[in-house]
């Protein structure tokens, strides 16, 4: 694979910490959820981030797809990720559960579910997830 582009991030603290990115442009104070056993409060956690990330990368990789087709894509396009963590059945670890939820206003639906389908082969998170959790996909 040709990498076009790369970054760093660096964790202190692991799930009640911070995190950085090499260059600064993104700092996050991290806090571990109640639910979880932390003390909650003011913070991120890796679920939150994940689902930010997962979601903005899943509308481009939509926007990708739709354009090889040229159909336009309205900016009031949203995916929405919903993130869960907890146990795995295997009882050997932690697991995630994720959902996406895609609008594509002013696009057929038949139209929209083959984008989001299109759209789960590119996308670099669906492709690193894929045959290791179920990711839902539901066009709104």
């Amino acid at each position: 694979m040709k990498v076009l582009y790369k970054t760093q991030a660096t964790a202190t603290g692991g799930r009640t910490g911070s995190s950085a990115t090499y260059d600064g442009a993104l700092k996050v104070d991290l806090v571990t959820p109640k639910e979880l056993g932390g003390p909650g409060g003011t913070g991120n956690n890796p679920e939150q981030l994940f689902a930010v990330g997962y979601s903005a990368c899943f509308l481009g990789a939509v926007k990708f797809v739709a354009s090889q087709q040229k159909i336009k894509v309205s900016e009031d396009s949203t995916v929405t990720a919903d993130v869960g963590i907890g146990p795995r059945d295997d009882g050997a670890g932690f697991g995630l559960d994720v959902a996406l939820t895609i609008s594509l206003p002013g696009i057929e639906r038949a139209v929209a579910e083959d984008l989001v389908a299109r759209a789960h082969v590119v996308c670099p998170y669906s492709h690193a997830t894929r045959g290791n959790l179920d990711v839902r996909l539901t066009v709104a």
